[in-house]
């Protein structure tokens, strides 16, 4: 998957010219004591995070491990197969893209992000496989890649766990605000990706790749 490998790469490009920078910039306005109290403090915090978060995250991965061993996956994709038809017409709804779509924005809507993204790895990969232009993403992977990004939570579990272990006594009371926000940037998102994947310019550019 190329576009994947350029993406990362343009990433590792983009937060080593950021780290680096830092460091010059520490350097030359005297701050160097700053950035190593900054290092020292970042990993200390980071390791308490991971503990706070990893029973949470261990759980529902879990679970969502036995969904797909269990056959689950298939029930999720019947279940989500209303909402997701008209959104990947021609995909296949016992296609195994379409269980992986469907086991992602599960694990999205439950606010599982790490757990979510095996599932979308999988499923863009099967996507990939099923595109007949290998240089250009596909309608599908684009809607798809959107739905993850701006996914709509109905739990957010994994902000709750943050807010509770920054002191937070009622982790959950943003849940309506969640529900807004997330929604509203996925109507907005898909809009735009659906629209935009049927305009002439990205129906010309498919052509020319193949």
């Amino acid at each position: 998957m190329k576009f994947v490998e350029k993406s990362d790469t343009l990433l590792n490009y983009l937060w080593s010219a950021l780290i680096t920078l830092s460091v010059i910039c520490s350097v030359i306005f005297g701050k160097t004591h700053n950035l190593s109290n900054a290092l020292i403090d970042s990993g200390a915090g980071s390791l308490e995070l991971i503990m706070t978060m990893a029973g949470i995250l261990c759980l529902w991965s879990g679970i969502m491990k036995i969904a797909s061993e269990s056959g689950l996956t298939s029930v999720f994709a019947k279940l989500f197969a209303p909402v997701l038809r008209p959104l990947f017409p021609r995909l296949n709804k016992d296609s195994e893209a379409f269980e992986s779509i469907s086991m992602n924005i599960s694990a999205n809507l439950l606010g599982l992000g790490n757990a979510a993204t095996p599932f979308g790895l999988k499923a863009m990969k099967q996507l990939h496989q099923l595109n007949g232009c290998k240089a250009t993403a596909s309608n599908e992977m684009v809607v798809f890649v959107v739905m993850n990004t701006a996914s709509l939570q109905l739990l957010p579990t994994t902000l709750a766990v943050l807010r509770q272990s920054y002191g937070s006594k009622a982790p959950f009371e943003i849940i309506v605000p969640v529900w807004i926000s997330s929604a509203c940037a996925l109507c907005v998102a898909l809009i735009l990706a659906v629209t935009l994947n049927k305009s002439p310019v990205k129906k010309l550019k498919r052509k020319r790749a193949v």
